[in-house]
């Protein structure tokens, strides 16, 4: 099937020659791209720490899922990036918050850096 991509005009603009989401057409699997604390109105990082950038960086999710018609409830599995793990606990407890059980499958990692000096990127697919 062609790549099926997906642009959510109140997200914030992409960073890179990517969309904000992409499919293979139909209704099976949304990949979504990675997405960082922007606020969409002002095209700059939130101010605040680690629990501030989580939220927003979900707000930016929701903000994509919608424009599929998709909800954070559709996540199967999430990728989180921190560039320090002394964030983990806090990222965590925004995370879980924004899930109910059972929650998707999840990957945490650290990064050496991620763009615009954001502290958190998340991407998710959703079914």
């Amino acid at each position: 099937m062609p790549r099926r991509p997906l642009d959510a005009p109140d997200a914030p603009r992409a960073v890179g020659p990517y969309s904000h989401a992409a499919s293979g057409g139909g209704r099976e699997l949304l990949y979504l791209s990675g997405q960082t604390p922007i606020d969409p109105a002002t095209g700059r990082l939130v101010d605040g720490g680690i629990a501030a950038q989580t939220e927003r960086v979900f707000a930016n999710l929701g903000l994509v899922l919608a424009a599929a018609g998709r909800t954070l409830a559709d996540a199967v599995k999430v990728n989180v990036y921190l560039i320090s793990m002394e964030d983990f606990a806090a990222m965590n407890e925004v995370y879980e918050r924004m899930f109910d059980t059972p929650y998707p499958a999840r990957t945490t990692v650290a990064v050496a850096g991620l763009p615009l000096g954001a502290r958190v990127e998340i991407e998710l697919v959703a079914a």
